[in-house]
């Protein structure tokens, strides 16, 4: 679970920042751009956003349980920041412990996603916005978290239904935007760099986990 709000990396340059940039530049030089190119960057113009609906989840199976706005931002992924990767979180602590420090606006952090023992799943940011999960900005912007909720101690926590769940999460993620199934894609917090946490750590079985995603995966492009 993380700790500090948004990380400590340099803020990467993202697409819209380019794409205002050089249709500003267009201007200044007299060009005009066409108007179904106009029509469809209408959005990334600062300060207006893509279409959203209230407690629209991104993943069928979850449940909406709004974080507070206070530990994440606003964004227009994968427009303004390409999502390429998926960083796995143990809570250490309950369910319930989790929603609510995620609700907190003192707490500075949450992920987009809760996975229960029982393979319910709670989406608390929607994965267009920026999670403050890996304490590490760039990650942040990059990637989808996904709690569990358990001990990274106590294997027992990490249930059958846990890990169905989460890997059929992970396998729509993957899907959506693109990510690779694999290690250097699909990581721990333990992974990512400027860290100190441990999770999910070695009692999570990554060689079954893959193997469920991969499966996962190919089940739903089948």
């Amino acid at each position: 679970m993380e700790q500090t709000r948004g990380g400590g990396q340099d803020r990467r340059i993202g697409r819209r920042a380019l794409i205002i940039g050089g249709a500003a530049a267009a201007v200044g030089t007299g060009a005009v751009l066409a108007r179904e190119e106009l029509s469809r960057l209408w959005w990334q113009v600062p300060g207006v956003e893509k279409p959203r609906v209230e407690g629209a989840v991104d993943y069928t199976g979850a449940r909406w349980v709004a974080a507070s706005s206070a530990n994440w931002r606003r964004a227009d992924r994968p427009d303004d920041y390409t999502i390429d990767m998926v960083i796995i979180h143990v809570t250490q602590g309950s369910f319930d412990s989790a929603v609510k420090v995620f609700q907190d606006p003192g707490h500075g952090a949450a992920s987009h996603y809760i996975v229960r023992k029982d393979g319910h799943i709670a989406q608390m940011i929607r994965e267009l916005d920026v999670a403050y999960h890996a304490g590490n900005r760039d990650y942040n912007e990059r990637s989808v978290g996904i709690e569990h909720a358990g001990f990274v101690d106590r294997p027992q926590d990490f249930t059958d239904a846990m890990y169905a769940a989460s890997a059929r999460l992970t396998a729509g993620i993957c899907g959506r935007y693109g990510i690779p199934v694999d290690r250097e894609h699909i990581i721990g917090h333990v992974e990512v760099p400027g860290t100190d946490h441990t999770d999910p750590g070695e009692h999570w079985d990554w060689d079954r986990y893959m193997k469920l995603v991969r499966q996962a995966g190919t089940a739903t492009t089948a």
